[in-house]
């Protein structure tokens, strides 16, 4: 593999974008994720797309990319969407597209080859390749920065989901394509990870000119960048007596920004300054941040579920060399932790902590490296003390875990059969299934298959089958994700009464507002240190 140098790339030519009354049906769904949408996008113009969870917003960025359905399946569209006056699938390569789940875009098992693999298919020169490949994984910073130094043969499955991330858009930087679309492109990533993605979006642009679509619910992070800010509403064909435009609100970012501040936050958009009002936990004022201290008496009287002593953790296996077993190696070690009822524990650090790898630990998915995960026998119930030892009934009616990646959980092809399998499956009842879809906003998708939701849709859908199983623990893995305001209030309230309730709450996240909701203590995980994790009362 040549090694990559520094190298200045050439301008291309920036996409324009003209949609006319478009809309677009997925397979096996009654209504139009978008519809009637009308708009143009100059070539080189940089606009943020906005809107509520499920407004169309990713669906107009994968017809763009031209990876919109396929010949033969269920889906319908309507009116006419062109890149350059030509379809968008007529012409794949013009568009290069960052999914809301990087997992899906990881192609290649060495960091260099998959960053490669977009240009390689472009026919790109391959001295030029490599050129481009080292300059994208220092613009996203995983060469020669403080977020990483990675060998350009090292594995992308030793990555964490903030990191392969990072690794998506070096692919799409390298590719130099004419149309940048992201699909919340900061949603995984630590605040110093946030801002180096965002200037390395904008050294891209500044050097190439592309033209630029990006999909996020923080507006802060953006708006100095874009010069256009589009907001896109829901159900804009169900309007009673006709249909309403899918747009509703395009201009400068000052301008939306500051006269319409107010419509903004009734659509459910994260308008800089605002933090939306939530249910507060009791004792607490809302919004405050204050939590019960380590070791208080929460709803349940503070009982202890689940601790970790000295615990070392990895998702590497043991290997075995000859007559000789090598352990993994861990990615953290030293880990002290107490879960107790009624209590939230927040885990924060960078991307690359091994804060995703703790909690599957923690919930019984990954065999600890060495250390112990011990289950009190009020959370075990006869199953013995070692989670990771239940069987997968018993797991998931005491420990409910939500991965990174919804789609990594979902066993049907209906909404509502998602919600029901786990209570089926227990023996339980079904009374918590119709709160679950009021209360996280899926009534209207009970049809719908799982996989055709929105990235937002998505996220509250995995929460809500973990929680129509009735478990004492939630292990939550960035569960605010994709989230619009409105729909984020409403899963911090939830989760707030079920914390009052006597549910335990441990949530992955680097989402400071949701953590000041929740209180509780907060457990920082740091990549430099082995057993330098801290639980700290209140700090959440």
């Amino acid at each position: 593999m040549p090694s990559p140098d520094s190298g200045t790339p050439a301008a291309v030519r920036p996409a324009a974008i003209s949609a006319q009354g478009w809309g677009w049906r997925h397979a096996g769904r009654t209504t139009q994720a978008i519809h009637a949408l009308d708009l143009d996008i100059r070539p080189g113009e940089r606009v943020l797309l906005l809107g509520p969870s499920g407004a169309g917003k990713s669906t107009l960025l994968h017809a763009l990319a031209g990876v919109l359905g396929e010949e033969g399946d269920d889906a319908d569209e309507t009116g006419s969407l062109l890149v350059d006056g030509v379809s968008p699938k007529a012409q794949r390569g013009r568009a290069g597209l960052m999914q809301q789940d990087p997992e899906t875009q990881v192609v290649l098992s060495r960091l260099g080859d998959d960053v490669a693999f977009g240009a390689e298919n472009l026919c790109v020169p391959r001295e030029e390749i490599w050129k481009r490949v080292g300059e994208a994984l220092d613009d996203v910073g995983l060469r020669n920065s403080a977020s990483g130094n990675f060998a350009l043969d090292h594995p992308t499955s030793a990555l964490s989901g903030g990191q392969k991330q990072r690794l998506a858009l070096a692919g799409i930087l390298a590719m130099r394509p004419g149309l940048i679309l992201l699909d919340e492109p900061t949603a995984n990533l630590d605040p110093a990870g946030v801002l180096e993605v965002r200037d390395a979006v904008g050294r891209c642009l500044d050097k190439t000119g592309a033209t630029l679509v990006v999909v996020e619910h923080r507006v802060s992070v953006w708006k100095d960048l874009v010069d256009r800010i589009v907001v896109l509403q829901p159900g804009s064909s169900s309007s009673a007596g006709g249909s309403t435009p899918a747009v509703l609100l395009d201009g400068d970012p000052e301008t939306v920004l500051v006269q319409a501040r107010d419509m903004l936050i009734a659509a459910g958009v994260w308008v800089p300054g605002y933090v939306p009002a939530t249910r507060p936990r009791s004792g607490t004022a809302a919004g405050s941040g204050a939590g019960f201290e380590a070791g208080s008496s929460g709803a349940s009287g503070g009982e202890l579920l689940l601790a970790t002593r000295e615990l070392a953790v990895s998702r590497e296996r043991s290997r075995r060399r000859g007559f000789t077993t090598i352990p993994p190696l861990p990615v953290q070690s030293g880990l002290d932790a107490e879960v107790l009822a009624g209590q939230a524990l927040t885990i924060t650090g960078p991307n690359g902590a091994g804060k995703s790898t703790f909690a599957l630990t923690l919930a019984g998915l990954l065999a600890p490296v060495s250390g112990a995960v011990t289950a009190a026998v009020g959370l075990s119930d006869g199953a013995g003390t070692d989670p990771f030892k239940w069987k997968a009934q018993q797991l998931i009616s005491r420990i409910g875990t939500v991965f990174q990646e919804p789609e990594h959980q979902f066993v049907t092809g209906r909404v509502l059969d998602e919600l029901m399998f786990g209570p089926k499956h227990l023996g339980h009842g079904e009374e918590r299934v119709d709160e679950l879809l009021e209360r996280l906003r899926l009534r209207h998708l009970v049809d719908a298959n799982p996989y055709t939701l929105s990235g937002g849709e998505k996220r509250r859908l995995s929460v809500a089958t973990v929680l129509a199983a009735h478990p004492r623990v939630l292990v939550l893995d960035e569960p605010t994700f994709g989230q619009d305001a409105n729909t984020w209030a409403e899963l911090a309230s939830f989760l707030s009464e079920l914390l009052d309730a006597g549910t335990s709450v441990v949530s992955v996240t680097h989402d400071r507002e949701f953590s000041s909701v929740l209180g509780g203590t907060e457990m920082r995980l740091e990549p430099a240190l082995r057993g330098g994790a801290r639980q700290e009362a209140g700090a959440a």
